[in-house]
């Protein structure tokens, strides 16, 4: 029944992709194939006994608001199970399709593709890599999906070529200290650090793991930042197993013409990893639309224009950090909303600042940002204050010094969003101080002996380097000032706004 590739492994690890109140069991390891994370979600409903709530095996044929909806925002939503239809007044609809449903296959955009008479496919038909032995493969779409599948893929064919218009940032799993990456790099610190200093240094230090340049993976001028996690694909290369190649011109019978004007002929398979299309064809129009248009949506969740706030799109969002964190707490949102208990805007001014924002980017005077990944902090902070579940570093700092620490240069689990506020959960504060435990835990299979040796730099780096960097900085401002009101005194001018030179801008 599923719709993934046999070999796929999560690409955010255990520890900051788990439900705020239910942690992975210590012994399952950093990153799950899908019958793992199966098995959590099996244990997260019979934990919390939700399966009596969930009706399997049925679609959902429309969705439309009841002729008193103004009064009542009550909805008709009409299910089929096993071939039967019924009826059903729901007081709110929450959408949880999420935006990986229908393949998206451009074929249109690719001239000559009828002529091809190899095979030619979407990734979501991709299950396992035994029936394309010996072939000459060309994978197009450079994204998680296209690089899992290529690397897989180069085991056993005879050539594999990935296809990519933009390029992009190659990430590993693990971190320079063998560590999850994205606990290493998902930290309050690190998000504060990056909003400060201009994208030129943030980019920088990315360059400084790979030559993007030289593997054919560089992000093309002018294209949007973006990444993949992938542990093999530049080894891949290195070895000659893949071959990276511009985006497609032509096709003729059996060769495919590349921008650069690059020939590569005999092709027997195209696997187009090119995304998806998000939809829902159980609403009506204008609300279809509507949904649709992640722009129009109020942070991501209600559409705007309806007299009452009882419809939410969960998932319909792009993060740099996991999905099911995201939606998670998208959803706590949203019952909250429905029950009065949380307020947004009212449908008018929801609906004129949709109106706006979408004529400014149609003039150009804003950019449109709803394929852009959105910052994963950034994001769960903004929902949580809506919530109220919003950690107060301050005052963590001031009541629970060592929880604090781990909450502000720790890495952003989605426990932080279950300390305080409506949805507390007691097991917040351990479930933190034991994150790493759990990390380290699957991985302890072999009695190591403790070495003798000395700590080496890097131990000493990692545990001294953030309090040191902090101090570096604010001596650096002290002196800097110092040095500024020296320099202006000398000049005999004092300028009261001598502060704000010192300040780095955002570019």
């Amino acid at each position: 029944m599923t719709r993934v590739y046999r070999s796929l492994v999560t690409n955010v690890c255990k520890e900051m992709s788990c439900y705020s109140d239910f942690p992975y069991q210590e012994d399952y390891p950093n990153f799950m194939d899908h019958e793992k994370f199966w098995e959590y979600l099996r244990e997260f409903v019979e934990h919390f006994d939700l399966l009596k709530y969930i009706r399997f095996k049925t679609t959902v044929c429309s969705v439309t608001k009841r002729p008193d909806f103004s009064e009542t925002g009550q909805w008709d939503v009409v299910i089929e199970t096993e071939g039967k239809q019924d009826r059903a007044v729901f007081d709110a609809v929450m959408v949880c399709t999420g935006q990986f449903l229908n393949p998206h296959l451009p074929l249109e955009s690719f001239p000559g593709i009828h002529k091809f008479k190899g095979q030619v496919i979407h990734s979501q038909e991709y299950r396992i890599p035994d029936a394309f032995q010996g072939k000459r493969i060309v994978v197009v779409g450079l994204g998680n999906t296209g690089g899992d599948i290529a690397v897989e893929l180069s085991r056993t064919a005879a050539q594999v070529f990935l296809s990519t218009r933009t390029g992009t940032w190659v990430i590993s799993r693990s971190s320079g200290g063998g560590y999850p990456f994205n606990m290493m790099i998902t930290r309050r610190w690190c998000n504060f650090v990056a909003q400060v200093l201009p994208s030129y240094f943030i980019n920088w230090d990315k360059k400084l793991h790979l030559n993007h340049e030289n593997y054919g993976l560089r992000i093309a001028k002018g294209q949007k930042q973006k990444f993949i996690v992938n542990d093999e694909l530049p080894t891949c290369i290195l070895c000659g197993k893949i071959t990276m190649k511009a985006s497609i011109k032509d096709f003729t019978e059996s060769s495919i013409i590349f921008e650069d004007g690059t020939i590569e002929a005999n092709i027997d398979v195209v696997i187009f990893a090119t995304g998806y299309e998000f939809s829902f064809p159980f609403f009506e129009e204008p609300l279809k639309s509507l949904c649709a248009n992640k722009i129009m949506l109020y942070k991501r969740v209600f559409p705007p224009g309806l007299e009452r706030t009882t419809l939410a799109i969960i998932g319909l969002i792009s993060l740099t950090g996991s999905i099911l964190a995201g939606t998670e707490l998208q959803a706590r949102w949203a019952t909250r909303v429905f029950k009065g208990l949380c307020t947004i805007p009212p449908p008018q001014k929801l609906m004129a600042e949709a109106t706006k924002k979408k004529e400014l980017i149609k003039r150009g005077v804003i950019k449109e940002t709803s394929q852009d990944k959105l910052n994963f902090i950034s994001y769960m902070d903004e929902i949580a204050q809506c919530i109220g579940s919003k950690p107060n570093i301050p005052l963590l700092f001031i009541k629970d010094p060592r929880l604090a620490w781990e909450v502000f240069f720790g890495p952003c689990s989605p426990y932080q969003y279950r300390l305080m506020g409506p949805g507390k959960w007691d097991g917040a504060r351990n479930a933190i101080l034991t994150q790493w435990d759990r990390t380290i835990k699957p991985m302890k299979t072999r009695i190591v002996p403790e070495s003798s040796e000395p700590a080496s730099l890097s131990h000493y780096l990692k545990v001294w380097g953030t309090p040191l960097l902090l101090t570096s900085l604010i001596l650096f401002y002290k002196s800097s000032l110092l040095l500024k009101l020296v320099q202006n005194k000398l000049q005999g001018r004092v300028f009261p706004n001598h502060i704000l030179w010192f300040i780095p801008q955002n570019p």
